[in-house]
C-alpha cells in the first residue's frame, strides 16, 4: 500500500472516530432531555394526586400546569432540535464511512494491481529464462 493511501485512510479513519464521538455526544443529550420530559411528567401526576387531598394544593394546580405546560413544551422542542441534529451527524458519519471505504477499495486495488505486476514480471523473467536455455 502506498503511503498517500495509508494517510487518506488514517484521516478518513479519525473523521469517522470523530463523526462516532459527536453522535454518542448528541444521542446522550437526546436521551437526557427525554428523561426530562419523564420527569416532568411524573411531577404533575405527583402534584395532581396531592391536589386531590389538599384544597390548597387544588387552587394552585392550574398555575403548576400552567408552568408545567410551558417547561414541557420547551423540552419536547429540544427533543425534537436534538433530533434533527442527531439525523444530520448520522449523515455525516455515513458519508464519511463511505469516504473511508473508498479510499480503502483503491488502496487495495492499488495493492492488487502492484501484485499482478509483480507476477507478469516474475512471468517474464521465467520465460526469458527458458529461451535461453533452450537457445543455449
Amino acid at each position: 500500500m502506498t503511503a498517500w493511501a495509508q494517510s487518506l485512510i488514517r484521516i478518513s479513519n479519525y473523521e469517522v472516530e470523530t463523526l462516532q464521538k459527536r453522535l454518542a455526544e448528541i444521542t446522550a443529550r437526546r436521551a437526557s432531555a427525554e428523561m426530562r420530559i419523564a420527569v416532568l411528567d411524573a411531577e404533575v401526576e405527583v402534584e395532581r394526586e396531592r391536589a386531590r387531598s389538599d384544597a390548597e394544593a387544588r387552587m394552585l394546580l392550574d398555575a403548576y400546569v400552567t408552568g408545567w405546560k410551558a417547561r414541557r413544551g420547551a423540552a419536547e422542542a429540544d427533543v425534537l432540535q436534538i433530533g434533527a441534529e442527531e439525523a444530520g451527524a448520522r449523515d455525516a458519519l455515513t458519508g464519511a464511512f463511505e469516504e473511508l471505504k473508498k479510499f480503502e477499495h483503491v488502496a487495495e486495488t492499488t495493492r492488487l494491481n502492484a501484485l499482478v505486476a509483480a507476477a507478469r514480471k516474475e512471468t517474464a523473467r521465467f520465460d526469458e529464462l527458458g529461451l535461453r536455455r533452450r537457445a543455449g
